[in-house]
């Protein structure tokens, strides 16, 4: 099966700060908690614009460590949306959402 969750950053180039997550279940737009909606999600990756491919640059929670931290919110979200709670659409949910994570700086909009 096909991941269930798409994840897009709704602002690109440089003005990354400025946007919000679209994320949608199986088509279905679903909401996320302020915090969440309008910040980036703190996935494992490079995100120095200068040093993009350096993995000394590398921060964030890499899956299993993302998941422990943000499974209480995150369970709230599926309950909300009748979205099965289960290890693998967590693991769905943070892989849609690492593909398009970015931080504040990653764009060099405000360098």
């Amino acid at each position: 099966m096909s991941n269930p969750f798409q994840a897009k950053w709704s602002k690109q180039g440089h003005s990354l700060c400025l946007g919000h997550w679209i994320i949608s279940y199986q088509g279905t737009e679903i909401t996320l908690p302020d915090k969440q909606l309008n910040n980036d999600m703190g996935t494992w990756g490079v995100y120095d614009p200068i040093f993009d491919n350096d993995p000394e640059y590398c921060e964030g929670k890499a899956e299993d460590d993302w998941i422990i931290a943000n499974a209480d919110w995150l369970a709230d979200v599926f309950i909300e949306h009748g979205i099965t709670i289960n290890e693998q659409n967590m693991r769905w949910f943070y892989q849609a959402v690492d593909e398009q994570d970015w931080r504040c700086g990653s764009c060099g909009g405000c360098m």
